[in-house]
């Protein structure tokens, strides 16, 4: 029974957390399996798996920091200082910043391939317009 004060959620099941996360049911055990929740996964009577709201907030996180090319290695690390509690917080931001920086890298990066993108975009859309090839690369020339 939920009160006023206190609100409770039932456990989700493995399908119903892969759908919140897009996280696919093979790539939910393997993570378990791999050490990067920080928390061990419940069962129900059945020995089937039941998470937490907690479970899938972390999966989140877990989930934006292996999008943004973050090596299992140090994911699996950073939920080993999550599983180990206060006193390592200091370890934890140095593991973030330092991918924070590498992110803020590829993304340097990603807008100056873009810029040239959008460079020969230009080119190509001027060319077009007028109906002439004159001047775009030929290899025949």
């Amino acid at each position: 029974m939920t009160t006023t004060t206190e609100t409770r959620t039932e456990p989700l099941g493995i399908g119903e957390v892969a759908g919140r996360t897009g996280l696919s049911v093979h790539a939910l055990r393997l993570y378990e399996r791999e050490g990067l929740l920080v928390g061990p996964v419940g069962r129900d009577a059945g020995g089937r798996r039941r998470y937490t709201e907690a479970d899938v907030e972390w999966l989140m996180v877990c989930v934006k920091l292996r999008e943004s090319g973050m090596p299992l290695a140090e994911l699996r690390r950073f939920a080993e200082l999550v599983r180990n509690g206060p006193g390592n917080e200091a370890d934890r931001l140095r593991l973030l910043d330092a991918h924070q920086r590498r992110v803020e890298e590829q993304i340097r990066a990603l807008e100056e391939c873009r810029s040239v993108i959008v460079w020969k975009v230009g080119v190509y859309s001027d060319h077009l317009a007028r109906g002439e090839a004159g001047g775009l690369w030929d290899p025949n020339r």
